[in-house]
């Protein structure tokens, strides 16, 4: 069983800055990639960055400059650092962790997301 915990969002006024994590917990070898994504009213989930285990980062163009994700392999948490918010950056935030098994089998898991509110 694997749990994927997300945290942090909250309202903040534009300008602001917010910190998101994202934890993994259960039965595994070790936590793999990690992505965030989020999905805004009346839109589609959207993409915003995914961090592997060894430090390499895929970032959306949109929000590069903005966010930075990074990671605590020790913890398993793998954060959003969130800067210069806008209305628009408002809605809930997900990440997937894709868990790596014994025997190297990857899963992806969903967390159930954390609502992220700017006002302007």
């Amino acid at each position: 069983q694997v749990h994927v915990v997300e945290s942090g969002g909250r309202l903040v006024q534009a300008g602001g800055s917010l910190r998101l994590s994202c934890e993994a917990s259960g039965t595994f070898w070790s936590l793999g990639s990690v992505s965030w994504h989020r999905q805004g009213p009346g839109s589609q989930r959207e993409h915003l960055a995914t961090l592997n285990r060894a430090g390499v980062t895929n970032d959306a163009d949109f929000v590069r400059g903005r966010f930075t994700i990074s990671r605590d392999n020790a913890k398993n948490t793998v954060y959003l650092e969130m800067n210069s918010l806008k209305p628009e950056d408002s809605g809930v935030y997900y990440c997937k962790a894709n868990v790596i098994r014994v025997g190297r089998t990857v899963t992806g898991y969903w967390g159930q997301g954390t609502q992220v509110a700017v006002s302007s």
